[in-house]
């Protein structure tokens, strides 16, 4: 395949992704029809389906890429020379600021685990802004051996509810005080 070819391949597929995503913010993955995204990405049906099998595929692939920007954004604000503390608050932080984008939350917290199913969501949510969470915390509390990956899981869920708060109208600065908190507790805990 050719450089324009693959070019023109890519901006297809992200076409799609990108109308996709305003769609499914819009109105929702149940109530979103093929015919409405492939018109507003300006392709044609035969374009959707060779390069996703169907809607949910679209869905999974625009997922996929709320989650790889919102772990895109953790990992350019939480510098490990800040220090272990530091950058886990700035990516706490970045983590709420990411969330921000409008839709994301939706997207990504409630949508994705109804749609997609809850192994794939957290799957999704592994591979990209629960990792920085947990490298993050293993920097921070080297001291939690086995409860690294059970605090991760914890605290990340913690994280996701903060986000959904957040976005129904809560402060995110209370929010970022209670996970310095909430961090400070077990780094106390853990180290007594």
């Amino acid at each position: 395949m050719s450089r324009s070819n693959r070019e023109r391949t890519e901006q297809t597929r992200q076409a799609l992704i990108d109308a996709g995503r305003r769609i499914f913010v819009e109105k929702g993955y149940a109530e979103t029809a093929t015919p409405e995204i492939v018109a507003a990405a300006g392709v044609t049906r035969g374009a959707l389906y060779h390069h996703f099998e169907d809607k949910k595929a679209l869905f999974q692939a625009v997922i996929k890429c709320e989650a790889q920007d919102v772990a895109k954004a953790i990992e350019a604000s939480s510098a490990p020379k800040q220090g272990p503390r530091a950058a886990l608050i700035a990516g706490a932080s970045a983590y709420f600021a990411a969330m921000g984008q409008p839709g994301r939350t939706q997207l990504l917290l409630m949508e994705a685990p109804a749609v997609l199913g809850l192994p794939a969501a957290a799957a999704l949510d592994a591979e990209n802004a629960e990792k920085s969470l947990r490298e993050g915390l293993a920097a921070f509390l080297p001291e939690a051996g086995a409860l690294l990956d059970p605090l991760t899981s914890l605290l990340s869920a913690a994280f996701d509810r903060a986000a959904i708060a957040i976005d129904a109208g809560g402060d995110r600065r209370d929010y970022e005080r209670a996970i310095a908190v909430l961090l400070d507790g077990l780094a106390d805990h853990l180290r007594r």
